[in-house]
């Protein structure tokens, strides 16, 4: 994390260049299923960018998706000229809806299009989003360029505190094992082509997580850019923050080759220290005071040790969001007193998740079953349209 935040410190985003000739023309793809909380927030952050020539392309699940009327409205009242809304129109049994439709976008751009900038639903981006992923590009020596999100611990539900306690360990891992985020991505298109990406994305689970090996395997690099930190607003549960969380670590454990690094992380970081909150309870129970204390003490040094590098941490990250003019609200002591109650619980459920992560032949993604036999080895079992009841009923509940 120390090594992590130096890299955030030392980063200086007005370093891009900034010349017009310098910015190829780049093609946003935008996939959609279901409406996400911040959906139209995200659309229109999208058509504010400050950048010279650059098309929006929406693919829309079907017409009957809640995503479709939120879309058409927006670019309606924004008045969008550069942006195209397409229905997905053929649904590939041997991949995620995601996938097909990245691959319907991909298909119908021409030669022109220089660069691909994929984005999620849930990124509500800064006017210079484009240009800061874009401008890196100019370096030979790098093909693809990514930020990653950063969760707010507010709202009324557990599942946010939680979420967030886990995200700060994630983000941190992701840039250390070089895992990009596909809410913020960035791929020159002759790589795509060269590297053979769209004909994995036909088969595969995801589009991001693989795309480290697979520039590796070419001689390219993958690029984190710290001021693309992007904020997410959104709230969750418990209840569906464990699949969420299932789901990110079966995407690791199927595509990343340091998926054992991941586990050993894990067994480092939280199996280690949960003993020793064993050992307290053993030792408490059979009599031995002072190895209870000590086991205690320990244990709690731990947790004191992880607030502070949480809040070192949260501290950097506003800087990084306080230089584009956003945002973060306050944090008071009861919420940090509720990191820090809150951590050893992520951990648990952290833990739960990575085990239960190994058994997954069938994976559910916003509705859709699919049916996973390898990395490349995907069936979707069946498709059904999303509908307007599937929706949360918290519309700040992330889908």
């Amino acid at each position: 994390m120390l090594f992590f935040l130096r890299y955030l410190r030392s980063y200086n985003s007005k370093s891009l260049p900034v010349k017009v000739k310098e910015l190829p023309k780049t093609a946003v793809i935008l996939s959609l299923r279901g409406a996400d909380p911040y959906l139209s927030k995200c659309l229109r952050s999208l058509f504010q960018q400050n950048y010279p020539n650059y098309d929006i392309k929406l693919i829309v699940d079907s017409e009957e998706d809640p995503a479709w009327k939120v879309a058409i409205k927006t670019v309606a009242e924004e008045k969008a000229s550069n942006v195209e809304i397409q229905a997905l129109k053929h649904r590939r049994k041997t991949c995620t809806l995601k996938c097909s439709s990245l691959v319907q976008a991909l298909s119908t751009l021409d030669k022109t299009y220089k660069v691909v900038a994929l984005v999620d639903a849930d990124t509500v981006a800064h006017s210079n989003w484009l240009r800061e992923l874009v401008s890196p590009l100019s370096d030979p020596k790098v093909a693809a360029t990514t930020g990653n999100r950063w969760y707010l611990p507010t709202g009324q539900y557990w599942g946010t505190l939680v979420r967030y306690i886990w995200n700060t360990s994630a983000v941190v891992q992701m840039f250390l094992y070089g895992i990009p985020w596909g809410g913020t991505l960035a791929i020159k298109t002759e790589v795509i082509r060269k590297t053979g990406l769209l004909e994995k994305w036909k088969h595969s689970y995801t589009d991001d997580t693989m795309i480290s090996r697979v520039m590796q395997k070419h001689g390219y690099q993958v690029k984190f850019v710290p001021s693309l930190l992007i904020v997410n607003r959104e709230e969750t549960n418990l209840p569906r923050l464990l699949p969420w969380i299932r789901r990110q670590l079966f995407i690791s454990r199927l595509y990343h080759p340091l998926w054992p690094a991941v586990v050993g992380d894990s067994i480092l970081t939280i199996v280690l220290p949960n003993l020793v909150l064993g050992l307290f309870f053993i030792s408490f129970f059979i009599g031995q005071g002072q190895a209870a204390i000590l086991a205690l003490i320990g244990y709690c040094s731990y947790l004191f040790g992880l607030l502070a590098l949480i809040l070192t941490l949260e501290k950097s990250v506003r800087q990084v969001i306080s230089r584009r003019g956003e945002v973060s609200p306050r944090f008071n002591k009861s919420k940090i007193w509720k990191i820090f109650v809150g951590t050893p619980f992520t951990q648990w459920f952290y833990f739960i998740a990575l085990v239960s992560c190994h058994w997954m032949p069938i994976v559910n993604w916003r509705g859709i079953n699919y049916q996973i036999k390898g990395p490349f080895k995907i069936r979707m079992m069946e498709y059904r349209p999303y509908k307007w009841v599937d929706q949360p009923i918290d519309p700040k509940i992330s889908l």
